[in-house]
């Protein structure tokens, strides 16, 4: 996700008007039967901007928020140990940059859950057996062999998150590690074996959100659920242009002899004159002129001038003029 990454962590990325950090936790709470109490963030040292803004999402969503630090890239059973002071009763994990699409609500009579997806390419991912009943009997990472083509997306439910923290002090005392980190599938593999039953969950979408291409797909698909803000554009904002819904403009956007749309995102303060754009993130206070863009993310405050027929991905403060 270079060059957007370099000054946003990569959760925090807006598409469609809202950050892929605060999708994932509305989705989550849509799909859970109780209110979420509380949301744990783990992240590295981002600096104070960054908690700044997970503390006012967490507002936003009515939430009370703690954030933890992960200052080594050891594992995501070590980043959850991390967390350690929020791992007890009902916890569900979630990996920051997955976005899902479902309309089952979770069950969390079970002892644990792990949510997963059918894929074409199960060697390129964690994927897991399943006994008749729909319970998890192995998990195998990136097979060689077919094995199974259902995929963990990264989202885990545990009614006690307090037998999940024991064993992965467990891995952390007896340094057991998978390709130099803790796995947080030792932990699950730990469970199962002292008779934990973790049930698979299959959502009906799972939205990649690794690199620019993969983002603007989901970029698309969420356009498509109609899972989106609407488009705000003051009238007064908008001239001799046309727009192609759906699309996402923030009001205050000046859009000036221009052809926008579909599948679109402008956020605050960006002005845009003799464009035609499609399928593209343009993000807050940038400057696009002259310009014909498609398939393409463009930071905040970047000027792009005079360029046509073009693809491209730019980070925060560039210009091509």
């Amino acid at each position: 996700m270079r060059p957007h990454t370099l000054t946003t962590p990569k959760p925090l990325l807006d598409i469609a008007g809202k950050s892929i950090v605060s999708r994932l936790i509305t989705d989550i709470s849509e799909m859970l039967s109780e209110p979420i109490e509380e949301v744990a963030y783990i992240i590295g040292d981002f600096g104070k901007q960054v908690e700044e803004d997970l503390y006012k999402l967490s507002e936003e969503l009515n939430l009370k928020a703690k954030i933890y630090y992960q200052y080594e890239a050891l594992g995501t059973a070590h980043a959850l140990y991390m967390a350690k002071d929020s791992l007890s009763g009902n916890v569900l994990v979630a990996y920051a940059d997955t976005l899902f699409y479902t309309t089952f609500k979770a069950d969390i009579s079970e002892d644990a859950c792990i949510w997963v997806k059918k894929i074409d390419n199960p060697s390129q991912f964690g994927v897991v057996e399943l006994d008749h009943q729909g319970y998890i009997t192995r998990f195998v990472e990136k097979p060689k062999e077919f094995v199974s083509d259902l995929a963990i997306i990264g989202i885990y439910y545990f009614k006690d998150a307090s037998a999940l923290l024991r064993e992965i002090e467990f891995l952390l005392e007896n340094n057991i590690t998978g390709n130099g980190e803790y796995q947080l599938t030792d932990a699950l593999e730990r469970l199962m074996n002292k008779g934990m039953k973790i049930k698979a969950a299959e959502v009906q979408g799972w939205f990649d959100c690794g690199n620019k291409n993969a983002v603007l797909q989901t970029h698309q698909e969420i356009f498509k659920l109609g899972k989106f803000q609407k488009t705000n554009l003051l009238p007064e904002n908008i001239t001799g242009s046309v727009i192609h819904q759906p699309c996402y403009i923030a009001e205050d956007v000046k859009i000036i002899d221009s052809e926008i749309g579909p599948y679109v995102s402008i956020g605050n303060g960006t002005i845009v004159e003799n464009a035609k754009i499609e399928n593209s993130i343009i993000y807050s206070h940038a400057s696009i002129q002259n310009a014909t863009l498609r398939n393409s993310m463009i930071g905040s405050y970047v000027k792009y001038h005079n360029m046509k027929d073009r693809e491209v991905s730019l980070g925060d403060y560039s210009e091509i003029l």
